[in-house]
């Protein structure tokens, strides 16, 4: 088929499309259709294409065109489904997506969270990113992160049952410590403001 042309190093497609070297011994490969470039191989073995279009992503499949992956800016990366942007990659790292938002917007993970034990000795029932729990005195406790977090620039969210034998509400609030990067002190205590151990503990860490 004369449109689909295989060629050498010298540059020259004898067809509009096909593949073909930029020209020279230079190592690069170039994929042409209806006599535009549609895409390369660089001299880095990097797949070079169109950046797309949220209604006609770059990367995409048989028969769903419209649902893939673009790139709709420098050091960005987008997703589309049916035409319609979904989340992306922003240019700091920041993951977006549009999950009841309206729009895309970035989401903002829990960086850490723990549900423990906090009468007698201190045990952890499940976890994320929390190493261990410190029983600092009764009804103050400090929970240790396994990975640190950038700053203490965080929030904490916590909540507290009361379990067999107690009678009076609990909270949970900041203890006397401030925050760090590496441990965030927690305090729980009745409807009085006295401190109390409590069975059911369960703190959760937004960043």
């Amino acid at each position: 088929m004369p449109s689909s042309i295989i060629n050498s190093d010298d540059g020259v497609i004898s067809g509009t499309s096909g593949l073909k070297s930029s020209g020279g011994d230079d190592g690069v490969l170039v994929f042409q259709s209806k006599g535009t470039e549609t895409a390369r191989i660089n001299t880095d073995s990097q797949i070079v294409a169109a950046a797309g279009t949220v209604s006609l992503p770059v990367l995409t499949t048989t028969g769903d065109l419209n649902t893939g992956i673009f790139f709709p800016g420098a050091d960005r990366i987008g997703f589309a489904e049916g035409g319609a942007q979904c989340g992306e990659f922003d240019a700091s790292g920041n993951f977006q997506f549009n999950s009841g938002y309206g729009s895309v917007a970035t989401a903002y993970g829990c960086r850490a969270w723990v549900n423990f034990n906090g009468t007698g000795v201190v045990a952890i029932r499940a976890s994320g990113n929390v190493t261990s729990i410190t029983d600092n005195s009764t009804g103050n406790y400090s929970v240790n992160f396994t990975t640190v977090m950038p700053d203490a620039n965080y929030s904490i969210c916590g909540t507290v049952g009361r379990g067999a034998g107690f009678s009076a509400p609990r909270i949970i609030g900041v203890g006397n410590t401030n925050p760090t990067a590496s441990a965030a002190q927690v305090t729980t205590i009745d409807d009085s403001g006295t401190a109390n151990d409590c069975e059911f503990t369960m703190v959760a860490i937004f960043r």
